[in-house]
């Protein structure tokens, strides 16, 4: 035989084994059961946890995990409960590790947490109308102090900018390169967050200056719409249900909660103000905000801010309320929208 043909041989050999090797099948002798299964859970519920012995075989016990955080041990096929109080709200992972007299078996399910509260309803009063620049595509608004901070967007025309409140002055701007659409911005300390829309990054500005200082990435969050802080750690949306928590020294995302009522999430979150504790979400295309706690995600409020938009100039480029900014004022907020020729402070009215 020659070595051309011997290695022929040995290389079918291979690919014939290998394909033999796929056809074993991991033994599946268990699966995960929710025995009180519904739709959705909240977090005043327990879940009780079970495994469906698909072929009688002897367990010795198993460790239930809720989203890799070990819970309960329990001895043979009893079962157990799950408390889903002070969980984050969201898609919740529930596995199984069973130890048999084959061996351990890991397995998985899933279940759906909201918020065990119905979110209170607010209105509004318009207290005073401020102008704005009808050629800001306003992505973020944030006070630190009487000073006025904004982000506006659009390729080729995004800014980072101070202005003057009272007369809607454009005191102090930096122009972003045309490659960058603005978005959402936050201010900590000695610097101005930035965060850009599908570029997957955001930048760091001297606040005083408007001097860009650094860049930093994005890891899992898909984009960048919204920012605010709450002094310790920055709260960023993507403009999905998630609010991610970023380190304000790294700029890296340690962690996220994902935005639910009673009934359902919150998708397309954006602009982000911290007020009071909560985070302040405006909800994208919707004449409203959504008052969401930091810890779990719960939307404990939503402020109709209905008829708003209809108050300024109706214009071809006139687009949806987004930029809410907060100065220490109890009930009060001020809101604008892209390119609105207006900035309202009202009084937010529980209704």
């Amino acid at each position: 035989m020659t070595i051309h043909k011997l290695l022929i041989l040995t290389i079918l050999t291979i690919v014939i084994t290998s394909c033999g090797n796929d056809k074993k099948k991991k033994i599946d002798l268990f699966d995960v059961e929710i025995v009180n299964a519904k739709k959705r859970f909240t977090t005043s519920e327990t879940l009780e946890v079970q495994l469906k012995n698909k072929k009688n075989t002897a367990i010795t016990s198993i460790k239930y995990f809720l989203n890799d955080k070990e819970i309960s041990t329990v001895n043979g096929n009893t079962i157990s409960e799950i408390p889903l109080s002070n969980l984050k709200l969201g898609t919740q992972i529930v596995k199984a590790e069973t130890t048999h007299e084959d061996g351990v078996e890991v397995d998985f399910t899933s279940i759906t947490v909201v918020s065990s509260i119905k979110p209170k309803l607010y209105g509004y009063k318009i207290l005073e109308t401020y102008p704005h620049d009808i050629a800001a595509y306003t992505q973020g608004l944030e006070f630190v102090g009487d000073e006025l901070y904004e982000s506006t967007g659009q390729y080729k025309m995004s800014t980072l900018r101070k202005v003057d409140l009272q007369t809607g002055k454009v005191l102090q701007k930096t122009d972003l390169a045309p490659q960058y659409f603005g978005e959402g911005l936050t201010v900590m300390g000695d610097n101005i967050y930035q965060l850009t829309w599908r570029e997957n990054i955001g930048f760091v500005y001297n606040k005083e200056t408007l001097e860009q200082k650094s860049i930093f990435n994005y890891n899992n969050s898909k984009q960048g719409w919204g920012l605010c802080n709450d002094g310790n750690v920055i709260y960023k949306s993507d403009g999905t249900e998630k609010i991610w928590i970023l380190d304000p020294e790294t700029q890296q995302e340690q962690n996220h909660i994902e935005v639910y009522t009673n009934t359902s999430k919150i998708k397309t979150i954006n602009e982000l103000e911290w007020v009071d504790g909560h985070i302040y979400a405006n909800i994208y295309q919707k004449d409203a905000i959504a008052i969401v706690d930091p810890k779990n995600g719960a939307v404990q409020g939503v402020i109709n801010l209905k008829g708003l938009k209809d108050k300024v100039t109706q214009h071809s480029k006139l687009d949806v309320l987004n930029g809410i900014a907060y100065k220490g004022e109890p009930n009060i907020l001020y809101i604008t929208g892209k390119n609105w020729d207006k900035l309202f402070k009202i009084e937010v009215i529980e209704k």
